[in-house]
């Protein structure tokens, strides 16, 4: 895939998979689909589902500092109005989510190697929008790591999370290299994971 991007010409796709209450929805960013191998197992990602409609758009993917996780915002056209609800109900916060991309053979149409994992999260707030062109709905999108907010895990590397376990206690205030940007889950600028 690596150099399949790095060519002239790259074919590429944008897919999200959503573990909603009851079912899986696999959407491909744009029509078509394609296929391609998750945890084992090859799934088929395509432009349209029968509840959750299209996906509409993405905001940037933010990547956390200090006591914030990475999180993203999507938003979906749902394919009715009875589906709109039903995908701004509270039962669908906690649903996994997961961003894929990835690269096409023009000529096979195949996917070239493994998608990169961009993002993995969980569906956090819906909102339910009417506008101009109808409903939408925009899931803000919380990454796995905000688990290590409620635990001690997440107590390293966080002045805030420290006094909140022991107030007053500045051990962390005054350690250098804290207030430096932490890559959550991805490699940094320089290329070495953490």
């Amino acid at each position: 895939m690596e150099s399949a991007l790095g060519g002239d010409r790259a074919t590429i796709f944008g897919a999200i998979r959503m573990d909603l209450p009851g079912r899986t929805v696999r959407l491909l960013v744009g029509s078509g689909f394609v296929r391609f191998s998750v945890d084992g197992t090859v799934e088929t990602f395509t432009g349209s589902d029968d509840i959750v409609g299209v996906f509409s758009a993405i905001d940037t993917l933010t990547d956390g500092m200090g006591d914030e996780a990475p999180a993203l915002s999507l938003t979906f056209i749902p394919a009715k109005d009875a589906a709109a609800a039903q995908l701004a109900s509270v039962t669908m916060q906690g649903s996994p989510v997961r961003l894929w991309l990835g690269a096409i053979d023009p000529m096979s149409g195949l996917v070239i190697g493994d998608p990169l994992l961009l993002f993995n999260g969980l569906l956090d707030v819906a909102s339910l929008k009417l506008g101009s062109t109808g409903r939408t709905v925009d899931y803000e999108v919380t990454s796995i790591f905000e688990d290590f907010f409620l635990s001690d895990d997440g107590a390293r590397l966080s002045d805030t999370f420290h006094q909140y376990l022991w107030p007053d206690e500045l051990g962390c205030a005054f350690v250098t290299y804290v207030a430096q940007q932490i890559y959550w889950g991805t490699s940094s600028p320089d290329g070495v994971r953490r």
